[in-house]
């Protein structure tokens, strides 16, 4: 008899997550990586859900990702204002 290997989602039990923006379990390894230059809102929102879910602190945040404490906070604002199309860059001006 063999014996499979545990699948992702056993894995994945084991890890601190939260719930991410797309209702999905929301591990470290999920998220971006710290060199990420590329913005999209769904990146944006994983981090938000993070550091709201106790996965990753405030500082640590914007340390793993060079963010300003003004940048993080106008994503946090803009995802509580307008959801997560409040956090897409081509439509700041259609939100304020």
């Amino acid at each position: 008899m063999t014996v499979a290997a545990p699948n992702a989602v056993q894995q994945r039990s084991k890890d601190p997550y939260v719930i991410g923006p797309d209702g999905m379990p929301l591990t470290l390894a999920d998220l971006p990586p710290p060199n990420t230059k590329r913005w999209v809102i769904r990146r944006k929102a994983e981090v938000v859900a993070a550091v709201r879910g106790g996965l990753l602190t405030l500082e640590e945040a914007c340390a793993r990702y060079t963010l300003t404490l003004e940048e993080f906070l106008s994503w946090q604002k803009a995802i509580d204002q307008f959801g997560m199309p409040g956090l897409r860059a081509t439509r700041v001006q259609q939100y304020r």
